[in-house]
């Protein structure tokens, strides 16, 4: 019988070693975090409220969904609403996590999920695929991404100028591509695809009938609740 992942520990060579992987990636974060500098200062923002929300925040494509409601009389509640969708795939991250963090101290292990994002939660449950739990992975790759979008920002927000529409230059798909790849190098098994393209098809079928942003939450529960009904294999663990 083949052993599970081992328990995850956070020690600080595991979390050198997620910032080292997560350098090249965190690279392109800054274009993004410069392209909010920019519009945030568009928007009326201080300079000082830019970064305190890159820094308190860490959620680009939130805040830029919150810069778009932004003005002199703020709408809360759709601000609330339209934030949670974006971020509602967080609860489904965090559940996929939870058993090789569970037996950490409550400070490692909530603080572990603080800076936790797309890029550098894939890449950890890429490693736990392959049997790999390391705390690290998820941590420095977090603070790797959470200083070069911090850095973005402030070039965004001392130069007042950048990139501020990186799609016309394909930058916009550099995170598209990345998950795909960390999907594509996981775990070969067909019956993914099920619920994947379950995922897909729901959030195509959100942008094109549901409000905006609807998409993230609505193909997240299609691709979870396809793959809690899917039967469990021989030999393998619920």
């Amino acid at each position: 019988m083949s052993q599970g992942p081992k328990s995850a520990q956070l020690d600080l060579a595991g979390i050198l070693v997620g910032i080292r992987r997560m350098a090249p990636l965190s690279l392109f974060v800054v274009v993004f975090g410069l392209a909010f500098g920019v519009a945030a200062l568009s928007r009326g923002l201080s300079g000082l409220e830019a970064m305190l929300m890159s820094a308190l925040v860490f959620a680009g494509a939130s805040q830029f969904a919150a810069l778009e409601l932004w003005g002199p009389e703020i709408p809360l509640l759709p601000l609330i609403a339209t934030t949670f969708a974006i971020n509602a795939r967080h609860l489904l991250m965090g559940a996929a996590i939870q058993p090789w963090l569970a037996h950490l101290p409550t400070a490692q292990r909530y603080g572990s999920v603080v800076i936790m994002s797309d890029s550098n939660w894939a890449m950890a449950a890429a490693d736990y695929q392959k049997g790999e739990t390391n705390v690290g992975m998820l941590v420095g790759g977090g603070i790797a991404l959470w200083v070069t979008w911090l850095f973005g920002t402030l070039l965004g927000v001392l130069f007042g100028s950048g990139i501020e529409e990186p799609q016309r230059f394909g930058l916009d798909v550099i995170m598209g591509c990345f998950l795909l790849a960390m999907l594509v190098g996981g775990r070969r098994d067909l019956s993914m695809l099920l619920p994947w393209a379950a995922a897909a098809l729901a959030a195509l079928a959100a942008m094109a009938w549901l409000p905006v942003h609807s998409h993230v939450i609505v193909g997240a529960l299609a691709g979870g609740l396809v793959g809690l009904l899917l039967p469990a294999r021989k030999g393998e663990q619920p």
